[in-house]
């Protein structure tokens, strides 16, 4: 696959070339890369929020044409839940919208699904009223709420203080152990990618390619050295 934008004046621009991979079903897979090396790219064409220009993108063996709720993205921006909704209505709406759900059954989901992520307790409270780490709980309760087949995370984590990431990073792992859907994650950071992923796509220094494919159980204890060795070897190739 290979994704271009438009310059205007020097021709397109390429995002990623060549990248091919699958993600299995239940899969954590995560993608690393330099700085832009096409990681949100390629996250928004698997999102369906563009068309990769050579190549193609399916899910379930369907091709990929536009935006999904099989297909979930929680972004790293705290500020991604409706600021007028409390976060039972932010869910419940999700579910009303995108499933047709009756509200009072949207709602009595909501409460199951806020109850998974550990946040039951700030059901009533408005965004405003919640942490960064709390909102990306009730940004990923929103997804899953939607049953996707893919659930993809933009450095979900990215802004977070250290001790918050890694609790959240322990607790979409607890979440992900309990429902049957696939993961792609990307991220900056080598830690969390050891920690999380299954296997770890390492793009080279944009426009991003394939360095290679990392997995973590193989890898073993040394899966963070080997991608910290892939990297800087990828920036400079």
């Amino acid at each position: 696959m290979t994704i271009t934008y438009p310059n205007r004046g020097s021709g397109a621009v390429v995002a990623v070339s060549g990248v091919s991979f699958e993600v299995g079903r239940g899969e954590k897979f995560v993608v690393i890369g330099p700085s832009g090396c096409g990681k949100t790219t390629l996250l928004k064409a698997i999102g369906g929020f563009m068309h990769p220009s050579g190549g193609r993108i399916t899910v379930e063996g369907r091709p990929i044409a536009q935006p999904g709720p099989d297909r979930m993205v929680v972004f790293q921006d705290f500020d991604q839940l409706f600021p007028w909704h409390t976060i039972r209505g932010n869910v419940a709406y999700a579910l009303r919208v995108c499933k047709k759900m009756p509200k009072g059954e949207a709602l009595s989901r909501a409460d199951r699904v806020l109850e998974l992520v550990g946040i039951e307790h700030a059901a009533n409270r408005y965004p405003h009223q919640l942490s960064g780490g709390m909102k990306q709980r009730a940004a990923i309760a929103r997804a899953i709420a939607l049953e996707p087949t893919l659930l993809l995370l933009d450095e979900p984590f990215g802004a977070l203080d250290a001790i918050t990431r890694t609790r959240m990073q322990r607790e979409l792992l607890a979440i992900h152990a309990r429902l049957d859907l696939s993961v792609v994650l990307i991220t900056h950071s080598i830690e969390e990618a050891a920690a999380i992923g299954d296997r770890v796509l390492v793009l080279t220094r944009g426009p991003g390619r394939v360095r290679r494919i990392v997995n973590v159980e193989e890898a073993g204890n040394g899966a963070a050295a080997l991608l910290h060795q892939l990297l800087d070897e990828g920036a400079v190739a």
